[in-house]
């Protein structure tokens, strides 16, 4: 077996370490697509376990992210990426470490587009961590989830135009990845309240985050709307879904939804598109 077979086969094991959730939607992509988004989201991945570690200080966050941004800028070098994150190896996660080896996954044809929105992710993220993640506006919440978040929706848009020629609205791409993390913050609203971390801007009740994820959500709904591809439709609707469906349930007061319940969801939408 080639050593990019190996490393494929390896980005889906790591991804389904990663994040369960996001294997799901995963597992409806074409192979082509498969590898691709994998590689992608496991870059993204990488950036992201920097951002929100729990131990590492904010000076080694703010060196590695915005080192990582000018790498990403440059020509990214793995002596160097490696050069760079060895002192921090007993903090950081094997997706991060890893790094190299995702952006090596990734087919070349489209390989410049996910370096340039983890680059962009990379820069973002080390911006607001020097702000100690103070967000006081509207606006800051729009330019925080953006880094963290709407960032996904447009490389993703990217990719399925180079895959199909599938054109989607770069707002409203941008408005499902926000919507997602929107419904993510609200998950974790009462846990980061308690470590003192709140991305609610200032004034705002929770009713108000409730609006905004909701008013983002319905952006992501037209998103999806164009796309005719029905594997990368799925790929949409089933996080999205999820995101509906978890809003709901924390307005009645549950945490979050049930194994059963996330699995008929997914089951029910197979249906739909078997049936349309």
């Amino acid at each position: 077996m080639s050593k990019v077979s190996n490393l494929q086969k390896e980005s889906l094991i790591m991804l389904k370490e990663t994040s369960r959730t996001f294997f799901i939607p995963i597992s409806f992509l074409e192979p082509t697509l498969k590898k691709t988004v994998g590689s992608a989201y496991l870059c993204m991945r990488a950036i992201d376990e920097i951002e929100d570690h729990p131990e590492l200080d904010d000076q080694a966050k703010i060196k590695l992210l915005s080192t990582i941004q000018t790498m990403l800028e440059t020509n990214f070098d793995e002596d160097a990426y490696l050069e760079l994150v060895t002192p921090y190896q007993a903090f950081l996660p094997p997706v991060t470490m890893r790094l190299a080896d995702w952006i090596h996954v990734c087919p070349e044809e489209i390989r410049g587009k996910v370096i340039e929105s983890t680059a962009i992710m990379a820069g973002g993220m080390s911006k607001w961590v020097e702000k100690n993640w103070v967000i006081q506006t509207k606006e800051d919440l729009d330019e925080y989830t953006y880094y963290v978040a709407g960032l996904v929706g447009t490389m993703l848009s990217d990719i399925w135009h180079w895959h199909d020629g599938t054109v989607t609205d770069p707002d409203h791409a941008i408005a499902f990845g926000r919507g997602l993390q929107a419904v993510n913050m609200l998950r974790n609203y009462d846990e980061d309240f308690e470590r003192g971390v709140t991305f609610v801007p200032e004034g705002w009740t929770r009713e108000d985050m409730f609006n905004y994820a909701k008013n983002n959500l319905a952006k992501a709904d037209l998103y999806v709307k164009p796309i005719k591809n029905k594997r990368i439709l799925m790929f949409c609707k089933v996080p999205l879904a999820l995101a509906h469906s978890t809003l709901k349930a924390l307005k009645s007061g549950k945490e979050k939804m049930s194994r059963v319940e996330v699995e008929g969801i997914v089951e029910q939408l197979k249906q739909e598109e078997r049936l349309s």
